[in-house]
């Protein structure tokens, strides 16, 4: 199979990089160097030589407090590319699979988003990838995979808990959001995910994060502790939970927004779910290796 991954520097890319090296699929990574997915034509010059059978979208604009001033780029990147992309996947009898955000949701419901519940986002970020699922949707409804994930980290790139750990490295103590509450996602079960909906062609719309329940101060504290469990840093320092309110930033967020992934559970067998705690264990594993 001839699979075609958009993104090449994003925690998703270099987990699907992983997942894929020993496959039998022929796999052709673009970065943005290599392709304009917001230029229809360029979209064309580059992907048409490359006879692609499933085509995966792990690129995005996911900067969310930016993304309130920079509404073009992020458009651009989340809607327009996607629309682009899709529309050049119906014309060439290709599959799409796409990955979207817990942020198409307002947060207000309580209990966790099923995969048909109505979108409601609140932020320029979270519009924008909203109407990336609303062009895809339309354009492909038989032949896309929408997964929706949230709080995705790994041992490559930018994330919440490298953060965390370089901040209790250098800090005395840490002020974390209690109030915010939903599912860290390591990116290596998100891209066993997205192989096998590409590898199986699983139409629809999936919700994808690990198992269980946190708030970014349940996290941060799980991600002290064991990491001094591993050796990663020396000694604790006191990390106090502090409602949003006390950590005002330019995007507003969703204060609830687990995602309910029985349909994947069903979908994607043969990558189930874990519980965040003990994928965060094996993450530090790898990156203190």
């Amino acid at each position: 199979m001839n699979i075609v991954i958009i993104g090449k520097s994003g925690q998703l890319a270099f987990e699907l990089s992983r997942e894929l090296e020993n496959s039998e699929h022929h796999v052709t990574f673009l970065g943005r160097d290599d392709i304009d997915i917001t230029n229809a034509s360029n979209i064309e010059e580059k992907l048409s030589p490359l006879s692609a059978d499933v085509l995966i979208n792990a690129s995005a604009y996911t900067a969310v407090d930016k993304a309130e001033e920079d509404t073009e780029a992020c458009n651009a990147i989340n809607a327009l590319a996607v629309e682009n992309l899709a529309k050049f996947c119906k014309a060439n009898g290709a599959f799409m699979v796409h990955v979207s955000t817990d942020y198409v949701f307002n947060g207000h419901k309580g209990s966790p988003y099923l995969t048909d519940d109505p979108i409601e986002p609140q932020g320029a970020y979270g519009k924008s990838k909203a109407a990336g699922e609303k062009a895809l949707l339309e354009i492909l409804p038989d032949a896309s995979c929408l997964i929706r994930t949230a709080w995705v980290y790994s041992s490559h790139g930018n994330n919440f808990v490298k953060t965390m750990l370089r901040l209790m490295a250098d800090k005395p103590q840490l002020t974390v959001i209690d109030d915010q509450i939903g599912t860290p996602t390591w990116a290596k079960g998100l891209a066993k995910a997205c192989v096998s909906a590409a590898e199986n062609k699983t139409a629809g719309v999936y919700h994808w994060t690990d198992e269980g329940v946190a708030s970014w101060y349940d996290f941060a504290l799980a991600i002290q502790e064991l990491s001094i469990e591993k050796g990663l840093l020396d000694s604790a320092i006191p990390v106090l939970p502090i409602p949003s309110s006390q950590y005002p930033t330019p995007a507003k967020r969703p204060h609830y927004s687990v995602l309910d992934k029985q349909t994947a559970r069903e979908a994607f067998a043969s990558c189930k779910p874990t519980h965040w705690r003990k994928q965060l264990a094996c993450m530090l594993d790898e990156l203190k290796a």
